[in-house]
C-alpha cells in the first residue's frame, strides 16, 4: 500500500562527535512521522544518528491501521531503538503523544539501555467518557472522526487521518493500562514538555506520568504557544534546542 507523501519514515546517520549517540523519535495516534521530521532534522543537523519510523498503518489509509494492534507499533519502534543500540554508544527515545507512551514502554522494557527519555505531550489517557463504550463500540462501528492537526501554527500538517479506527483505538487504550502498570519501573533521566492548551490529551496525562515514575532526573517544561502537535506548533524551535541541551548535558 502506497504511503501518503510526507508520512515516510525518517533517518539519518550521523557525523562528527555525536554520530555515535543515537535518538528514536515515535510519532503519535493516525499520525505521520511528518510530526517528528523537524525535530528529527534538528537533531541531524546537530550531527546525531536518528530514526523516525513510520508506524504500521499509520501514514496510508485508516482501514489499514484497523488492522494493526499496538504490539506492531511498539515493534517498529522497538527495532529501531535496537538497531540503534547496536550502532551508537548510548540511544535516548522521544515521542510525542501515544508515541510518546511507547518512548516509555521502550525504556520500561530496555531499562539503562535507553540513556534518557524525551516525551511531548505523552498520551497514558484520555477523559473521554465515550471511551467507557469502545469495547462494544469497536465491533459494530469502524470509525469515528478524527482529531488530528491540533495546531495553533497555521499551515502546518502532521499528514494524519481525518477518521479515528476504533479497534486501533481499542487497542491504544490496551497500550496506555501496560504503560501505566509499569510507570514504576522507569528510572531513566526525563525532560517532558506539555502544552497549556491542549485538544487532544488532558494535562492529567502528564501529572499521571510525573506522579508514577521513579527517575530523579526530571525537568517539566510548560509550553503556552502551541496546542497538542507541539512539535510542529509555535514551541518546537524551543523543544528542539532544550532536547540537545538534555542530550549533550547527559553525554
Amino acid at each position: 500500500m502506497s504511503v501518503r507523501p510526507g508520512a515516510e519514515p525518517y533517518s539519518h546517520d550521523g557525523t562528527g562527535d555525536h554520530a555515535r549517540t543515537g535518538i528514536v523519535l515515535a510519532h503519535g495516534f493516525t499520525g505521520s512521522p511528518a510530526s517528528m521530521r523537524p525535530w528529527g532534522q534538528f537533531l541531524a543537523e546537530a550531527g546525531y544518528t536518528v530514526r523516525v519510523p513510520r508506524l504500521p498503518g499509520h501514514g496510508t489509509t485508516w482501514q489499514e491501521m484497523n488492522r494493526t494492534r499496538w504490539q506492531d507499533w511498539y515493534a517498529a519502534v522497538d527495532s529501531a531503538f535496537r538497531e540503534l543500540h547496536e550502532q551508537c554508544d548510548q540511544v535516548f527515545v522521544a515521542g510525542l503523544s501515544m508515541g510518546g507512551a511507547l518512548a516509555t514502554r521502550l525504556a520500561q522494557e530496555h531499562g539503562p539501555r535507553v540513556r534518557g527519555l524525551m516525551l511531548v505531550n505523552p498520551a497514558y489517557k484520555v477523559d473521554d467518557i465515550r471511551l467507557r463504550a469502545l469495547p462494544v463500540l469497536q465491533t459494530v462501528l469502524p470509525s469515528l472522526p478524527g482529531i488530528g492537526n491540533d495546531i495553533k501554527k497555521a499551515g502546518e500538517d502532521e499528514v494524519c487521518y481525518d477518521r479515528i479506527p476504533l479497534k486501533a483505538l481499542f487497542s491504544q487504550t490496551r497500550l496506555w493500562a501496560t504503560v501505566v502498570r509499569d510507570l514504576p519501573e522507569v528510572t531513566q533521566p526525563v525532560v517532558l514538555w506539555h502544552s497549556v492548551e491542549d485538544h487532544i490529551v488532558p494535562t492529567s496525562s502528564s501529572e499521571l506520568f510525573l506522579s508514577r515514575v521513579s527517575s530523579t532526573d526530571v525537568t517539566e517544561n510548560v509550553l503556552h504557544d502551541s496546542y497538542h502537535v507541539a512539535t510542529l506548533d509555535h514551541d518546537a524551535p524551543r523543544i528542539f534546542e532544550e532536547s540537545v541541551q538534555f542530550i549533550e548535558r547527559l553525554s
